[in-house]
């Protein structure tokens, strides 16, 4: 009616042409990653690549070493327990900022997100010179109070993206009927906006397992994670780097694998 077609794919030489520019793009951007995959199975200890070799030799070191299972452990319970941390805070900052009347509701949502919006590196620097004279620098706890302020702002943007979709009258209906806040918040918002809090808490243990310049600052010899270990021994030729990698990158993969079957699911089933 209004004079308008349905765009028609590209077809002919134009669209073939446009796949195969897709399909070198992608190649070259996944070449680099998925070149660790078969050095963390070679056989000699070097990074000759491709391997001449092969063997499971450094997977086995990765996991029996003691530096690196104190290092993966450390990473595994720092993000955790910043997932918790930051879900719950995140989650209470976004319907703050999404309901509250607040003055100068922009500058403090700017300070929100100032962590993913100022460098790393200055992060980084703040939170050393913090937490140095509290004595946090090396201690789990200091790596999890950081680790959380860099995840907060990406709870905060996934929460207030479900909280924008979410129709306010559904918690009017249930308040007319009876239910307290509390109760229309676990049993008509909580499960609206469950999706954008899974979907937080996923990058938030991305965000704490793979942070590496802030773990730099407040490492120490008896306490360091996964990333920091692997910045520390890249130096030396030792293919339990790749090892590692491929360790992050398949568990990135899946988390991510697992963010989009779940997303599915939410939307077959409403």
């Amino acid at each position: 009616m209004n004079g308008l077609k349905a765009r028609r794919p590209r077809t002919g030489a134009a669209g073939v042409l446009l796949r195969i520019f897709g399909g070198v793009m992608v190649i070259w951007l996944l070449a680099p990653i998925l070149v660790v995959i078969p050095l963390s199975f070679t056989g000699k200890q070097s990074f000759e690549f491709p391997p001449t070799t092969w063997s499971t030799e450094w997977y086995h070191q990765l996991f029996t070493a003691p530096e690196w299972v104190e290092a993966l452990t450390h990473s595994v319970v720092i993000a955790l327990l910043v997932v918790v941390l930051a879900g719950v805070l995140g989650t209470a900052c976004a319907i703050g900022l999404d309901r509250g009347v607040l003055p100068g509701k922009a500058v403090v949502r700017g300070l929100v997100l100032s962590p993913i919006i100022v460098p790393v590196v200055i992060v980084a620097v703040g939170v050393y010179l913090v937490f140095l004279p509290w004595r946090l620098a090396g201690h789990e706890l200091g790596f999890v109070l950081a680790h959380t302020a860099l995840a907060i702002p990406f709870v905060v943007i996934s929460v207030s993206t479900s909280l924008a979709g979410f129709d306010r009258r559904l918690e009017q209906a249930a308040a007319s009927l009876g239910a307290s806040p509390w109760s229309t918040f676990l049993r008509v918002t909580l499960p609206a906006i469950g999706p954008g809090i899974f979907a937080g808490a996923v990058l938030a243990f991305i965000t704490s397992f793979d942070e590496v310049v802030t773990a730099l600052f407040l490492s120490t010899p008896t306490m360091k994670t996964l990333p920091v270990q692997m910045f520390q021994t890249i130096n030396n030729v030792d293919p339990t780097i790749a090892a590692a990698s491929t360790l992050v990158l398949a568990g990135t993969a899946a988390i991510m694998l697992l963010v989009l079957i779940f997303n599915r699911n939410v939307r077959s089933g409403s």
